[in-house]
């Protein structure tokens, strides 16, 4: 005990001076990264400020004469590299293209593989000051527009925060060396303090020991009133009452038919003649009937198994029954206490994991018919192709392979596919989150459409508002349900149809809706197209070279973004589908990662 405490000890001071040294490194490490950022920004804003009349006017008015603007931006830079502190090495000044931010010149060659178009960068080329600060970054930088004469420029300062990093790399050691001599002060203090505290608990564990073997006549001294004093007292106090261990028995008993009583699954309990000595409102509520003293095993489950055959086997006896469209698992086992005994009669309602398996049936029988009608058909060709191979014409044979190609290309479709669902259902599917323009993604998708639905000579239209905002969403994933809602109306729409791309907002989300004028669904299948392989007309499907896997796909999708897909109610032939995102994307809980 005594070295089981020390060691607590131990660990208690050393992660103490761990805990503080960490935090006090880190607020100084972000203090210093903190002053270093604000010392830059606001030199860059002393140097670019009104009060800097001369520089400014030196940067911006052309001089008599002047040929080349770069040349003398250059030399002006140069002249006040004082005042912008640049060294040369750490920090550098550059000119810049005004209107593409292409590197003209500069205290340093142009870095190798140019120079990175940065926030600040992209502010200054729209004609505003960039600078804002970002402590995340590995770099610190100011971008201003210059207008000399006709020409626009941008002076770029970028400093690269070596002189940061090196004195957190310094001020970084001198935490470690501190937390060493912490670390060796918290082992001296912990063997000081097991001397105090270990002692008089040793002398308590021993006094223990004795009333454990059953003298409870001992009594232990109280040496201290300090908490280790309390202890002994209370301990003293709970010998005398050890009588009361009969009472809390039995209050466990209760417990436990607290229990029994409120347990989900059912039970019900037989004695040796088959009366119903026991069960609970959870057995009643499953098998839809109540129970009393004239009930018997033989009324109840005879039919299943004689009471005597459960009575006499060694384990249990499993069943299952159907009561009111729910599928019951029944355990039937003996029991026995003293010369009493019987049966006992476990009910567990198995209906959704019954559903559960026929689905899986269910995918594994509609993955077969899919996989087996493409192999079907490669096999029929090829076998064809080899058996007239030399009286065959060319067009013919060209036909066949083509066939094959088709058939090989829809199985790696329906593969892919099932790839797909499959990461969707283990979890590892993972969204990688980018802000881009809605608008472009529906005229993308519209664009990658057009030739498509032109071969079907149908008219496809674009309705898309100016002004929709950015959204933070995996754009590939976005564009794959766009485009299989889009290939679906293409599909499903008789050659010569209209379809219709539209966008908007509402609220906090934006929508797209694919409108066509196509078959349409029936009422009846609407509630289930979302379904894994679930089409309204399977022949016309496998015709179209559909798997019924699009648009479930599409849901899992949006389901990981936390927005919404759903037919729109229209009176017109054809359908609407109605895709809605949220612009600032899924939270966090949301996500998958």
């Amino acid at each position: 005990m005594r070295r089981g405490l020390h060691m607590k000890l131990v660990l208690i001071m050393v992660l103490l001076i761990v805990s503080l040294m960490t935090v006090v490194g880190a607020f100084l490490m972000n203090s210093v990264t903190g002053y270093y950022i604000n010392d830059f920004y606001g030199q860059m804003a002393d140097a670019f400020g009104a009060d800097n009349a001369d520089f400014l006017q030196d940067l911006q008015v052309p001089t008599e004469g002047e040929s080349d603007g770069v040349a003398m931006l250059d030399e002006v830079l140069s002249a006040y590299v004082g005042v912008l502190g640049v060294d040369g090495r750490n920090r550098n000044y550059y000119v810049l293209d005004g209107v593409t931010g292409r590197y003209l010149a500069g205290s340093a060659e142009e870095p190798e593989g140019g120079l990175e178009i940065t926030p600040n960068i992209s502010a200054a080329l729209l004609g505003q000051v960039g600078l804002e600060s970002d402590a995340a970054a590995s770099y610190m930088d100011a971008a201003v527009p210059i207008h000399r004469g006709d020409q626009a420029y941008v002076i770029y300062i970028l400093d690269n925060r070596a002189t940061v990093r090196s004195l957190n790399g310094e001020m970084f050691t001198l935490i470690l060396e501190a937390l060493a001599l912490g670390l060796v002060i918290s082992v001296l203090l912990s063997f000081l303090l097991s001397k105090t505290m270990v002692t008089p608990l040793q002398r308590l564990t021993d006094g223990l020991q004795e009333v454990a073997a059953g003298d409870f006549s001992k009594k232990l001294e109280v040496t201290s009133r300090d908490e280790i004093g309390q202890l002994t007292e209370s301990f003293n106090s709970m010998a005398q009452r050890l009588h009361d261990t009969i009472a809390a028995v039995e209050n466990e008993r209760n417990k436990l038919d607290t229990l029994f009583l409120h347990m989900a699954d059912g039970v019900v309990a037989f004695d040796r003649e088959g009366k119903v000595i026991h069960s609970n409102p959870a057995a009643s509520r499953m098998l839809r009937r109540a129970f009393g003293p004239e009930d018997s095993y033989g009324e109840l489950f005879g039919d299943l198994f004689p009471l005597e055959q459960v009575e006499g086997v060694d384990g249990h006896l499993s069943a299952e029954r159907q009561v009111a469209g729910r599928s019951l698992e029944l355990l039937l086992a003996p029991f026995a206490r003293g010369d009493q005994g019987g049966v006992l009669v476990l009910i567990h309602d198995v209906t959704e994991q019954r559903a559960a398996e026929q689905m899986r049936k269910d995918f594994v029988a509609n993955v077969s018919h899919e996989l087996r009608t493409p192999l079907t058909n490669i096999r029929s060709y090829a076998e064809t192709l080899e058996e007239g191979l030399g009286d065959m014409p060319p067009e013919v044979a060209k036909n066949f392979l083509g066939v094959i190609l088709n058939e090989s290309d829809r199985m790696t479709h329906i593969v892919q596919d099932l790839l797909t669902l499959s990461r969707f259902d283990s979890g590892r599917s993972e969204l990688h989150l980018t802000r881009f323009p809605f608008a472009k993604a529906v005229s993308d998708t519209y664009q990658a459409v057009l030739m498509d639905a032109q071969r079907h000579a149908h008219t496809i239209r674009l309705e898309v508002p100016r002004g929709l905002p950015d959204i933070l969403a995996d754009q590939e994933r976005v564009m794959q349900v766009m485009m299989n809602i889009v290939a679906n109306a293409i599909k499903y729409t008789p050659d010569g149809g209209t379809i219709v791309l539209r966008a908007g907002t509402v609220g906090d989300r934006v929508w797209m809706e694919v409108d066509d004028n196509g078959i349409g669904i029936p009422k009846a299948d609407r509630g289930r197209i979302f379904e894994r392989f679930y089409r309204v007309d399977k022949a016309r499907s496998r015709q179209s070279g559909g798997t019924g896997l699009g648009l479930s796909i599409a849901k899992e999708i949006v389901d990981l973004h936390q927005g919404a897909i759903y037919l729109v109610d229209k009176r017109e032939p054809g359908l609407t589908i109605r895709v809605e995102l949220p612009v600032n994307g899924p939270d966090q809980e949301g996500r998958r990662t």
